[in-house]
């Protein structure tokens, strides 16, 4: 477990915003710039994050579920995902990392 970790204390998209740094292609910053303007640029960048990090969490549970029961048909991964997406965005909760 990393120190950071260990003092977490919100799950992903709770508590209050932070400030971070971060560093961006000029052209990428560009590109976000004009599609959702520079008000909505740390909206766009966290929602952005927030799938990455879903889809990693569900990667992570699909290798474990592999590990433990053999091959997930790819069908089965996508419906997976399907349902993943459908509850978590019903719920707006989000599952711990493992």
């Amino acid at each position: 477990m990393s120190e950071y970790e260990a003092e977490a204390s919100y799950s992903i998209g709770e508590g209050p915003a932070t400030r971070v740094s971060l560093s961006l292609p000029e052209g990428t910053a560009e590109a976000i710039r004009l599609r959702v303007g520079k008000r909505e640029f740390s909206a766009f960048i966290t929602a952005a994050v927030e799938r990455e990090l879903r889809g990693q969490i569900l990667d992570e549970y699909l290798a474990d579920y592999e590990r433990r029961k053999g091959p997930v048909s790819a069908k089965a991964q996508e419906r997976a995902r399907q349902v993943f997406d459908e509850v978590f965005a019903e719920d707006e909760q989000w599952p711990a990392a493992s």
